[in-house]
């Protein structure tokens, strides 16, 4: 039996936008990432935890998350929280996504110069 996919093939990067992008909001261990990320795209994507923590994890290596031990519900998690290099990398990732999203608006709407040339 062959397994839906869940996410195109083109949402490399995403995760990682949508993880500083949510943590810039406010603290949230990983599990709580997952449930946010669906909530907040109204479930168009959702990544399970075996994304979303690999990219924590990578993120965390890299300096743009900082995370520390807590309890939560009687449960020990690992919150995690932007690091002030990752505010930093999130205004460039921001900025780079609404270029590309724009680009590729532009092709499939097309323009009028293009629609002229094709008739």
């Amino acid at each position: 039996m062959r397994r839906k996919r869940t996410n195109p093939d083109f949402l490399n990067g995403v995760p990682e936008l949508l993880v500083l992008s949510l943590l810039s909001r406010r603290e949230m261990h990983g599990y709580e990432l997952v449930q946010s990320i669906r909530r907040a795209t109204n479930e168009v994507i959702e990544f399970g935890e075996g994304c979303v923590y690999p990219t924590l994890h990578r993120l965390e290596a890299d300096g743009l998350l900082t995370s520390s031990r807590s309890s939560v519900a009687g449960r020990s998690r690992v919150v995690y929280r932007l690091s002030a290099r990752g505010r930093k990398q999130l205004t460039t990732t921001r900025s780079t996504w609404e270029i590309v999203v724009a680009a590729i608006k532009q092709a499939l709407e097309g323009d009028d110069d293009e629609r002229t040339v094709m008739a």
